[in-house]
């Protein structure tokens, strides 16, 4: 498949794996909970019952972040390899998706939400980027902290390789002209962020292939 050719025996792993299993869990959780309390009618609450937001909010990322692999799939340069929801060790946390590519290492981010995407920068204070009105410029200190921990991992796994971090917002509504930057890092959508992976040729196939192999051991699955 493009964007994982001579990938053979290396596990790039599974989009959305352990967003899936969370929205499992605790919808297995909640079921549990239901049949408990209520031993007689317990199936027949939870076929009237719709599936709480805290619930969907997990399936909904899952999806997004799937939705994004494929793109990266059908659309990145045939050296490239994506490696797709690994584990921060020591952590419960994990990265969506490492891309090695020639140009360089691409963090990313994915978030599926809906609404108008911007930048608010008032004459006092910092700039807040907002997503359908909410401040979402946490999601910038996320992508910052996986950004610095795959640079600190590339300083000694492959020294010299650029490294890069973009949040993928999927369905939000971006500028149909320019992109969105804040803090060096471009909001895009996922075609645009393929396009963007695919300029530059800092790396030979060789290069990007010894560097996708050592990120996949210095992050693993999750």
């Amino acid at each position: 498949m493009t964007g994982e050719q001579g990938s053979t025996d290396l596990d790039t792993g599974t989009a959305g794996a352990s967003a899936r299993r969370e929205h499992e869990r605790r919808r297995a959780r909640r079921e549990r909970g239901v049949r408990d309390r209520h031993p007689h009618i317990g199936g027949a609450l939870l076929a009237l019952a719709a599936e709480p937001g805290h619930e969907t909010a997990w399936a909904r990322g899952a999806r997004g972040e799937e939705h994004v692999a494929e793109v990266l799939g059908s659309r990145l340069r045939p050296e490239a390899i994506a490696l797709h929801d690994r584990r921060i060790p020591g952590t419960r946390a994990n990265i969506d998706h490492v891309v090695v590519a020639p140009s360089g290492i691409w963090v990313i981010d994915t978030k599926r939400y809906t609404g108008r995407v911007a930048v608010q920068a008032p004459l006092l204070g910092a700039a807040k980027l907002t997503i359908a009105g909410r401040d979402r410029t946490k999601l910038l200190d996320g992508l910052a902290k996986q950004v610095s921990l795959v640079t600190d991992a590339a300083a000694a796994l492959a020294p010299g390789v650029p490294v890069h971090g973009a949040l993928c917002v999927v369905d939000a509504d971006l500028p149909l002209l320019g992109t969105i930057t804040m803090r060096g890092f471009p909001l895009l959508h996922p075609r645009p962020l393929a396009k963007r992976i695919n300029r530059g040729d800092a790396l030979d196939a060789e290069r990007v292939r010894r560097t996708a192999v050592a990120l996949a051991e210095r992050f693993p699955i999750a």
